[in-house]
């Protein structure tokens, strides 16, 4: 009777190391973030989108040219040129371009913010499969032993005539049926660590929590959906990326400004040279045509992605919160059954007493088990509805 009266305790009072269990999984969500290779592939191709945009801000290369002319008819006659300039754009648009460029890693930064998320989301809702499937094994276990025990049992009856060979069968079938579940299980748990393992650079991660962190439901839906939309990392990458497109409009606007041109020239002209210095004006009539109206549809086009994206969190939150809120309240029912319902040592008792018949006692056995199977799953569908709604923290 303790020892079935310990699976109970384990679904019903998750309280003892739920600190643990919550250091547990943010420890191998740190080392993940350390040592997943596409993360390190991401956190390099932001670098060299961050350079890449710099160099949008260069100064052309500078030009020398030297010409060297003779008389066609008396070739002693020489004159030598000599230019070296450099072009350049007009003074305030590198400012204007160099705020533009921080807002371009700024928004890089956020991208990179959301596929980090992302990935450490999908370590976490790992993490919380593989605590399921540790409690699931868990009962599997206990079941096992309990279906050994009957099977031995009932071997020996077979033998003295107090039980028949359906009887033995059936037990036979259910002890097959556990082997089989504990098998798959365990299958799926290996499965599930070598899922982490490949997140985490392919190195082993050390995981031992078998108990879910404790995380209360949200009552004030408002409240909840005030802290995800002021914090959602898509969003906030939109709304960079919006201040870029803004900002993009006026450095179109400041390239109709024209360009200069500095520079040495050096004339020689049968030995007797002259300096002096070269000063030219290009004026962008045609380069930059309808380059203003680009950008503004650009930040339209970015605009309405981002009230898109708005909506999309909106919904997503709220059929979140919803199946959350439907998960939570079956799993308070579950608790409150599981209190009430009869204990597997009673029933083992009345089926080795002859109270009840051995159909009678799989009938209830089944209810039992496949009732705390449920209740798993809806913890577990749980955790990850919350991981999802509070992903922003990670």
């Amino acid at each position: 009777m303790k020892q079935i009266m310990t699976i109970s305790a384990a679904l019903l009072f998750l309280t003892i190391g739920e600190v643990q269990a919550q250091n547990g999984i943010e420890q191998v969500l740190k080392n993940i973030e350390t040592n997943n290779k596409e993360l390190q592939a991401n956190e390099q191709l932001i670098t060299s989108q961050k350079l890449e945009a710099k160099t949008d801000n260069n100064l052309p290369d500078p030009t020398l040219s030297y010409a060297h002319l003779w008389g066609a008819k008396d070739k002693s006659e020489t004159i030598g040129e000599l230019v070296v300039s450099q072009s350049f754009d007009f003074p305030s648009l590198y400012a204007t371009r160099n705020k533009l460029n921080r807002l371009k890693a700024g928004t890089l930064d956020s991208q990179s913010d959301v596929f980090r998320q992302e990935k450490l989301l999908q370590a976490k809702e790992l993490c919380l499969d593989i605590i399921m499937l540790r409690q699931q094994k868990h009962i599997l276990e206990e079941r096992l032993r309990n279906a050994e025990e009957l099977a031995k049992m009932y071997a020996k009856r077979l033998q003295t005539g107090d039980a028949n060979a359906l009887e033995t069968n059936k037990i036979n079938l259910e002890l097959l049926n556990v082997k089989t579940e504990a098998s798959l299980n365990e299958t799926a748990l290996r499965n599930k660590q070598q899922e982490l393992n490949t997140l985490n650079g392919n190195i082993p991660v050390v995981f031992e929590e078998n108990q879910y962190p404790a995380i209360p439901f949200p009552s004030d839906y408002q409240m909840l959906k005030s802290e995800v939309m002021a914090t959602d990392r898509t969003l906030m990458a939109l709304g960079n990326e919006a201040l870029v497109a803004r900002k993009q409009i006026a450095v179109n606007k400041s390239q109709w400004l024209p360009k200069l041109e500095l520079g040495y020239r050096r004339n020689t002209e049968t030995g007797v040279p002259f300096n002096g210095v070269v000063v030219g004006f290009s004026f962008p009539l045609f380069e930059n045509r309808n380059k203003v109206k680009i950008a503004k549809a650009q930040a339209l086009n970015i605009d309405l992605q981002k009230d898109n994206a708005t909506l999309q969190v909106e919904s997503e939150l709220a059929q979140l919160y919803r199946e959350a809120k439907t998960l939570h309240a079956s799993m308070e029912e579950y608790s409150k059954t599981f209190q009430s319902q009869q204990d597997l040592a009673l029933l083992k008792q009345a089926l080795t007493g002859g109270q009840i018949s051995m159909i009678e006692y799989f009938v209830e056995v089944s209810v039992i088990y496949q009732s705390h199977q449920n209740y798993l799953q809806l913890e577990n569908q749980y955790q990850k509805a919350m991981a999802r709604i509070y992903k922003s923290k990670l």
